[in-house]
């Protein structure tokens, strides 16, 4: 009989470092059985920043290389420049991706780098004490609005996706999420098409996650997953974003 739960081949046998609730854990899983499915774990490379990301050496059974926050980006071009034959991609948090390393994400996307990224969004600064994010929603508390995110002080939530939608040299921009197993099974669909984006050489690719932090949100893992479907969604929209050689 096939073994439907069976531990992923680029996971390694590492138990999972993250708070309960957290969604990294499932992504991670995702992402290991689309290398699997795709046949590629022998020419994959991974690149982390800071984070929460950072542990991704600790359970992916691939190469990976962890970098300055902000950098994978710019990391993963000169990697896959270096070695075209790799399938590169880069797992960051918001507040890795949409803070410090705007202006890289931004750029590797614009030069149309053949590269996959694979963007979590938690809406918060999940490793350093639930900081605001460029993604916070308004109103969210954090331990720096603590009185709820105002949009005078602070500016409104960051639409990477929409954005880098907009740039010429992006192919596939999607957003996600992982509060469900719809949206588990949709996450992975993405997941592999922006895999195969890469290997097809058709240029760069993200996918946005929406994840849920019960610790720093200050919920608890059920009361997160509400909280994504009442709240973050409605800000963060589900869906395709762009698919430039869509059929």
């Amino acid at each position: 009989m096939k073994q439907v739960f069976a531990h992923p081949q680029y996971l390694k046998k590492n138990p999972f470092r993250f708070c309960p609730g957290c969604g990294h854990s499932l992504i991670h899983r995702l992402i290991a059985e689309v290398i699997a499915e795709l046949g590629i774990g022998g020419r994959t490379i991974g690149i982390a920043p800071v984070g929460c990301a950072v542990f991704a050496y600790d359970y992916f059974d691939i190469d990976m290389l962890e970098v300055a926050h902000g950098r994978p980006p710019a990391a993963a071009t000169g990697m896959k420049r270096t070695l075209p034959d790799r399938i590169v991609f880069s797992y960051q948090g918001d507040g890795d991706l949409a803070a410090i390393g705007t202006a890289e994400i931004i750029h590797a996307a614009n030069r149309g780098e053949n590269i996959t990224v694979f963007f979590v969004n938690n809406a918060t600064y999940g490793m350093t004490g639930g900081q605001m994010a460029p993604t916070t929603l308004l109103e969210q508390k954090t331990t720096t609005t603590q009185k709820g995110r105002d949009v005078k002080t602070s500016g409104y939530p960051l639409h990477v996706a929409e954005m880098l939608a907009t740039i010429d040299g992006s192919s596939f921009i999607a957003r996600t999420s992982v509060d469900s197993v719809k949206n588990l099974l949709e996450t992975k669909k993405m997941i592999k098409k922006a895999f195969k984006y890469q290997i097809d050489e058709k240029g760069f690719s993200m996918i946005e996650i929406l994840s849920p932090c019960p610790t720093d949100w200050g919920f608890t893992p059920e009361k997160s997953i509400e909280w994504i479907r009442e709240k973050f969604m409605n800000v963060y929209k589900l869906g395709v974003l762009k698919d430039t050689f869509s059929s």
